[in-house]
């Protein structure tokens, strides 16, 4: 999907971020809701080596930004490089459900990352990508900071939601850096 299909005959635009979109979207936006989509979960296994969830059945709880006017094309350029072109994710409309009951589901954009993408790792335990993202730094900055500021958000945005493969994750990468500093 392009962008220039995305943005055919719309005035506005909600953006679902699952991932450092939730604490450092950098394009401007009207407003945000917390909140989430369905049929996909949210996983380590995309080995983005620029920047620092795949197509599976579950929830994932997240940000959607409302777009308009001039700022519509603008983050979608913006993203276009950032998500796809450097990141290789494709993108794809869903229902996002906004937190709280009151609210209709609204159609946003996801940038999902697929097995068929050439930086797909695959599955692996918590420990491996624990590991590796306490030693990996890209050039946006270190992935231990992804990673926690992700984490945060999740306690602090989502407080009722347990999202166990992300927790699992943080403490081993927590774990192996607090060693790494011992031994020095």
């Amino acid at each position: 999907m392009k962008p220039q299909d995305i943005i055919a005959g719309k005035t506005s635009l909600w953006i679902f971020g699952y991932g450092s979109l939730v604490w450092k979207p950098d394009f401007k936006y009207q407003r945000s809701k917390v909140g989430y989509i369905q049929g996909y979960k949210r996983r380590f296994w995309h080995g983005d080596n620029f920047h620092r969830g795949n197509d599976e059945l579950e929830t994932t709880w997240g940000v959607a930004f409302e777009v308009a006017g001039s700022q519509l094309e603008e983050s979608l350029k913006y993203l276009n490089v950032r998500e796809t072109v450097c990141g290789g994710y494709m993108t794809k409309m869903v229902d996002f459900f906004p937190e709280g009951n009151d609210q209709p589901p609204v159609q946003a954009l996801v940038y999902i990352a697929t097995s068929d993408n050439p930086l797909y790792l695959g599955p692996a335990t918590s420990e491996e990508i624990g590991a590796q993202i306490a030693m990996s730094r890209g050039k946006t900055g270190h992935n231990l900071e992804y990673l926690l500021r992700l984490a945060e958000f999740m306690r602090s945005s989502c407080p009722h939601v347990e999202d166990h493969h992300l927790f699992s994750i943080e403490a081993t990468a927590l774990t192996m850096v607090s060693y790494l500093f011992a031994a020095q």
